[in-house]
């Protein structure tokens, strides 16, 4: 369908009335009963005005649970490619979606946004850009709070859980969903506003969003890890995770040195293994030999909690083993970091290291903190062969790469679940 004919319906003759109510009274049963639908803080949401709807994107449904949450018809922003078949287009067009092009400025979009917000009516928008599965949130994209200002409508921060779960293939599953509504915000209205302005505007706007979100019990980002083992290994993880802007306790185990030549930034905090406090962490990595896991693993397996992720560094021969981790700690999930025998070359972007975890989430959580430190990261299942591939220390992260890539992955046994990508 051409989309500036969209765009002129959006901002002419808005959704079909018809079609609309129809489509919510179905939904209403389906989301209820099906999907045991709660909805936390639903007198956050104005009843008349301009509301600009703001929330994470997990699934195709989430513009129609959100739906749910206001009495009147909804507007949202919609991938451009969903209005090239007619049929869904005309009808994802008279339930008030209208097309963005992805990947540039969109004048239009944001043209049409600003029509819907200017007759007082509600726009939900979705900042990542694209669904975002499994793990922490994605990143905001500055749009919408370059919306927010240059229209002075009232932001309405919201989160929503469990509808990534909902759809496996064309099978519909009966997953519990929820949706968080966080207090409304206001801005000031400025036109035009300018890219640093808008910038700001939208990290305040998606600070409350992940808020609402972590409340849900979603998957944060890392804040808050230990390295165990203050090796060159270990330091070199701690470097890493602090210039992502975590904050990072560096433990020695008594066992080696530091990395020459690289100093600690102050995010990282070096300590004894004895004062180690592993209650509110969300990661630990063992950097450790082999020879030494299963004696490291006695003193603070017991120490990590339920909600914490595991990540093993090979930092000497022998082959670690994910499989001991899993049965001397609670944590919800674990990893295998496939790296080059030089740790210095993880700092200064030379190779690739290779991720392993059958947790996806958990994998995706620790992917973006290390993207976030420039380093790059591969993805794989494949435990047993990264955990083979660095066992001498002989094994550079493409070797790490090629075993991780041959051969079935096994079953990694840390009782964690997986999640499994926009309008």
């Amino acid at each position: 369908m051409d989309p500036s004919r969209l765009h002129d319906r959006a901002r002419t003759r808005g959704v079909n009335p018809i079609i609309y109510r129809l489509t919510r009274a179905l939904l209403q049963v389906v989301a209820h009963l099906y999907w045991r639908l709660r909805r936390i803080g639903l007198d956050h949401v104005p009843a008349e005005g301009p509301v600009l709807l703001v929330c994470n994107h997990r699934s195709i449904i989430d513009p129609f649970i959100i739906g749910l949450c206001s009495r009147r018809p909804i507007y949202y922003v919609a991938k451009e490619e969903i209005f090239r078949n007619r049929l869904v287009g005309r009808l994802a067009s008279s339930l008030g979606a209208f097309p963005v092009r992805r990947g540039k400025a969109d004048a239009d979009m944001i043209g049409t946004a600003k029509a819907v917000l200017g007759r007082g009516e509600p726009v939900l928008m979705f900042p990542e850009g694209t669904r975002t599965r499994p793990g922490p949130l994605g990143s905001a994209k500055r749009g919408v709070g370059r919306l927010a200002l240059e229209t002075g409508a009232t932001v309405v921060p919201m989160a929503i859980h469990g509808t990534e779960a909902i759809r496996k293939g064309w099978r519909i599953r009966p997953k519990k969903v929820r949706v968080r509504i966080g207090a409304p915000l206001t801005f000031p209205q400025v036109e035009p506003a300018t890219a640093e302005l808008a910038a700001a505007v939208t990290e305040r706007i998606w600070a409350n969003v992940m808020l609402q979100w972590e409340w849900l019990g979603g998957l944060p980002p890392l804040r808050r890890a230990a390295v165990i083992g203050a090796g060159p290994w270990g330091t070199a993880i701690a470097v890493a995770l602090a210039s992502a802007g975590v904050d990072v306790d560096l433990a020695t185990t008594g066992d080696n040195g530091a990395l020459p030549g690289v100093a600690l930034p102050e995010r990282v905090n070096a300590i004894g293994a004895s004062e180690l406090d592993l209650s509110d962490r969300d990661l630990v990595t063992f950097a450790v030999a082999a020879t030494q896991l299963d004696a490291v693993l006695a003193e603070h397996g017991p120490r990590i909690s339920e909600r914490t992720g595991v990540l093993i560094v090979p930092a000497g021969d022998g082959t670690p083993s994910s499989a001991s981790v899993a049965e001397r700690t609670s944590a919800r999930a674990i990893g295998v970091l496939g790296v080059p025998s030089d740790p210095a070359e993880l700092l200064d972007g030379g190779a690739a290291i290779v991720l392993v975890s059958h947790d996806a989430g958990f994998a995706r959580q620790v992917e973006l903190a290390l993207r976030a430190a420039k380093l790059r990261v591969k993805r794989s299942a494949d435990v047993s062969g990264v955990e083979r591939a660095g066992s001498g220390r002989s094994a550079d992260a493409p070797a790490a790469a090629t075993a991780a890539e041959g051969g079935p992955a096994p079953q990694l046994a840390t009782g964690a679940g997986t999640d499994e990508h926009p309008l």
